[in-house]
């Protein structure tokens, strides 16, 4: 019943386990680390075969072909199990670490252990990685060694280049290197002390220009320069962006790109100057009722912590979700001869079946966590459920901050002498009334909106399913419902946030203000076009300009490229990582002020048009609107009082 599908969701809160996602697990379907349990002082997962591992890949999804078992330190020496039977009893207490629990050299021939791996075949010298041990890379001279080592033994005493381990972990080496790039980077992010740099205020198309010159004058200066005329694709890809900017390729992409971009501002200026003046008096307007409601610039603040605490339960409610299930073992043995390789076993009664005798070497080990029981075939279901509560949450909280801010503003443009009209506390009283009046219309609001946006999900999934299919009318037609979802998405946005306009101004249910808002709109459809989207276009303007100028700054704070702050500007492996940090925060924290403006400019464009169908501008119904909007949008009647002011 409906019931009993829906208390399936707290079960996972119960049987799942996150540290299934943290910790490694052990062929045994033991954790590595686990408290109360003898793993609890092994952390790290050895690999008794690191030939058998096919990919780096295989390694962190735990699918590598072979035994796996948790060990307090990995090995620092190559060794074989056939070295080590003619070897001292310590060598022997150094190796049996290795083996599995309880085996205790038996009396069992070489073949039999291996053939049962009970210890590995060989142990190399590894050091520990995302908790597991993976071979000890390194170069010297530009040869790959192991140790100092450019050969060794594998289990069958046979003698390997170490250039044959590295082909066979298919890439492992890239794995480390990508450890030793991630160092790196923790370095930069420790020593750059992002935090200190703080937002520059908006930079005009000057700076545009100062870039095209400085492009023009690097590019200049590397005339004659050896190596400058390479190509990116004659040096491929670095890690070190620096070696780019020793070529006069990027400095003369970079003069094209800000050129093209000064000129369309340019055009966009020259053409649209008198729009772009009507934009510029609605945000002159909002940015005198935001210095009277100062408040408002920080409500984005509790947006963000709203959002961030849907994001925190979305996640760990997936872990949850993800980890409830029981773990899964595998027969694990040569695919060429044995028939029931990968397919589900039990290792309590694995021993007992004809799958040891028809597969000599067969183990039964643990794969993932899953299930066939009724709970677990709806785990893809809850997990649907768990992305649309996620959405439907994150809508509600961006309507709550369009809707409180929408009253704030809205009390502002509907106070006749400005400010005493204006009501104390006013985005707190809107905050208010938002909570205890409109909550089901936001929600409603929200649920549609995240009703489409859960489409779109589903359809990028069955994008990416599809991507190696060849029907090319599966493909068009799943191209166009994108579009008409992505289309009916941006659609819905711009009708739900003038209905919370409506909402916060006379408190009628969603649907009401939504339709009062939709004609409102389009009986002025032409200030709709000239306004919203040229004052849109403004913000993302401020945006662009307010990051480009951060950005700039912060690339010649990093490359020493001011004197003043030569000292303390630290040396970093990789400048570039800070650089985008803080290209993208001064983005985000941009982002989050003018969205105040935008939502100021929204509400007194809708006050605007409300005024003037329900005022005349006569004593007995004077505007409500400021002089110079009036002025600027040219309506000339005023009232007497309003003269006055």
């Amino acid at each position: 019943t409906f019931k009993q599908r829906w208390k399936i969701t707290p079960k996972s809160w119960v049987h799942g386990d996150p540290r299934k996602v943290a910790y490694p697990t052990d062929s045994f379907g033991q954790f590595c680390g686990q408290k109360d349990t003898p793993n609890e002082n092994k952390t790290i997962l050895f690999y008794f075969n690191i030939l058998k591992c096919a990919s780096p890949i295989v390694l962190i999804n735990l699918q590598c072909p072979t035994t796996q078992l948790c060990v307090s330190k990995c090995p620092d020496r190559f060794a074989t199990y056939i070295e080590m039977q003619s070897s001292y009893r310590n060598y022997w207490e150094y190796y049996r670490q290795f083996c599995k629990p309880g085996f205790n050299k038996p009396r069992k021939s070489v073949a039999q252990v291996m053939r049962d791996e009970d210890c590995p075949s060989m142990i190399i010298p590894s050091r520990p990685f995302l908790k597991r041990c993976f071979p000890d890379f390194s170069t010297k001279n530009g040869v790959l060694t192991v140790a100092n080592k450019t050969t060794f033994r594998d289990g069958r005493g046979k003698t390997r280049n170490v250039t044959d381990l590295r082909e066979a972990a298919n890439g492992i080496n890239n794995v480390l290197d990508s450890r030793s790039v991630g160092m790196k980077i923790f370095e930069d992010y420790s020593t750059g002390r992002i935090s200190h740099l703080q937002n520059s205020t908006l930079l005009s198309l000057a700076s545009f220009s100062k870039g095209i010159w400085h492009c023009y004058w690097e590019y200049h200066h590397l005339h004659g320069v050896p190596g400058s005329d390479l190509t990116v694709y004659d040096i491929g890809f670095q890690t070190d962006f620096r070696v780019y900017l020793q070529l006069k390729q990027t400095w003369l992409t970079f003069m094209i790109l800000l050129c093209i971009v000064e000129v369309v501002i340019t055009l966009m200026l020259i053409f649209l100057r008198n729009r772009i003046q009507i934009a510029i008096a609605l945000l002159k307007e909002g940015s005198r009722a935001i210095g009277y409601i100062m408040s408002t610039l920080f409500y984005p603040v509790i947006t963000f912590i709203l959002i961030a605490i849907c994001i925190s339960y979305w996640a760990v409610t997936a872990v949850f979700l993800a980890t409830s299930g029981e773990p899964v073992y595998k027969v694990m043995a040569d695919q060429s001869l044995c028939i029931y390789t990968n397919m589900t076993c039990y290792p309590e009664t694995f021993n007992t079946t004809n799958v040891t005798k028809l597969c000599p070497g067969a183990q039964c080990t643990f794969a993932f966590y899953g299930g066939e029981s009724l709970y677990h075939r709806y785990i893809l279901v809850l997990q649907i459920i768990n992305v649309f509560v996620f959405l439907w949450l994150v809508n509600f909280a961006i309507a709550l901050g369009q809707c409180t801010l929408a009253g704030a503003f809205a009390s502002y443009y509907w106070a006749f002498r400005k400010p005493a009209d204006i009501p104390p506390c006013p985005l707190f009283s809107s905050f208010g009334r938002a909570i205890r009046y409109h909550t089901g219309s936001l929600a409603f609001g929200s649920l549609i909106l995240a009703v489409i946006q859960l489409i779109r999900v589903m359809l990028e999934y069955l994008d990416h399913k599809l991507k190696g299919s060849q029907n090319a009318f599966a493909k068009f037609l799943l191209c166009c419902l994108k579009c008409c979802f992505w289309c009916l998405e941006k659609f819905l946005k711009f009708i739900n946030r003038n209905a919370y306009i409506m909402i916060a101004m006379y408190g009628k249910n969603f649907c009401t203000s939504a339709r009062d808002a939709f004609f409102l709109l389009m009986r002025n459809v032409v200030r709709v076009a000239v306004l919203d989207k040229v004052t849109d276009f403004l913000l993302f303007l401020g945006k662009i300009l307010v990051a480009g100028g951060v950005g700039v700054l912060a690339f010649f704070f990093f490359t020493h490229k001011i004197p003043a702050f030569t000292q303390e500007a630290p040396s970093l492996n990789y400048y570039w990582v800070p650089l985008l940090t803080v290209i993208i925060g001064a983005y985000l924290v941009a982002h989050g002020f003018f969205s105040v403006y935008a939502m100021c400019v929204d509400t007194l464009f809708l006050c605007f048009c409300e005024d003037l169908e329900r005022n005349d501008g006569s004593t007995s119904k004077p505007y409500y609107m400021s002089a110079s909007l009036h002025r600027i949008l040219g309506k000339k009647e005023l009232s007497p009082k309003k003269l006055m002011a």
